[in-house]
């Protein structure tokens, strides 16, 4: 199996942070694809301009859909030039770039896998994301059958692309991160696990979250219903998990 990675960034409104993370990960892989999620003015520009200076392939989405949708066309962009693999790194600085090298190794090695981000978090992750967080590892388990994944909302993660392109993710908003973990668990894609730092930035420091606390959350559990149900028709109907091509 052929291993082109690129590094794949969804943005929306990250104008203080997004050139400094592209220029970051270019050290380390310089095939860079940007997507704007429909940003405003200021980060409008700081992508074009990343684009004009020849530092990242970008493209930007007429409306607002989403950090899914905006890594589902991240992965059609990079497909489109001829990438294997995509690399999603967050646009706002809270992963630890260093790293990308280890998600790397493990793709070169290990091309048909998807490798994982697993986050060790300090003092700045907010308490109600991290009891959130421990619900939606909960029902993954369940959905997939087992503890293979070990967690589903890390953002940063290594994609084989013909893989996840394959699971016809529906989420488009922060459901897509979870779902299409446990739509490639069902297509027996192996895991691999990288320890990884995941630090929260404030306003201050040019942190942007774009977390709904309503919205997102009806979201999720909406997805985990629809998983669930998927996971049981499985079971007592022996309805395949994965649906044709």
């Amino acid at each position: 199996m052929d291993f082109r990675p690129c590094i794949l960034i969804p943005t929306y409104n990250n104008p203080r942070t997004i050139r400094d993370v592209v220029m970051s990960v270019r050290e380390l892989l310089p095939h860079v694809v940007v997507v704007d999620d429909a940003s405003g003015d200021e980060n409008r520009r700081a992508v074009e301009k990343l684009a004009e200076e020849g530092l990242a392939i970008t493209t930007r989405r007429a409306v607002n859909g989403g950090k899914g949708a905006a890594v589902k066309t991240g992965f059609a962009l990079a497909k489109e030039h001829g990438y294997t693999h995509a690399l999603q790194v967050d646009a706002d600085g809270q992963h630890e770039l260093g790293d990308i090298a280890k998600f790397l190794e493990i793709g070169r090695a290990q091309p048909e896998a998807c490798v994982l981000g697993q986050p060790l978090f300090d003092e700045t992750a907010p308490a109600h994301r991290m009891f959130l967080r421990k619900i939606t590892i909960f029902w993954t388990r369940r959905e997939v059958g087992d503890d293979r994944v070990g967690d589903p909302l890390c953002g940063f993660r290594l994609y084989p692309i013909d893989a996840a392109l394959a699971t016809r993710t529906p989420g488009d908003r922060m459901d897509f991160d979870p779902e299409i973990v446990v739509r490639l668990a069902w297509a027996n894609v192996p895991f691999v696990h990288v320890p990884t730092k995941v630090r929260y930035f404030t306003a201050a420091e040019g942190g942007v979250s774009h977390w709904r606390a309503f919205e997102d959350n009806w979201l999720i559990s909406k997805m985990h219903t629809r998983l669930m149900w998927r996971r049981s028709m499985h079971f007592f109907l022996r309805r395949p998990l994965v649906l044709p091509g």
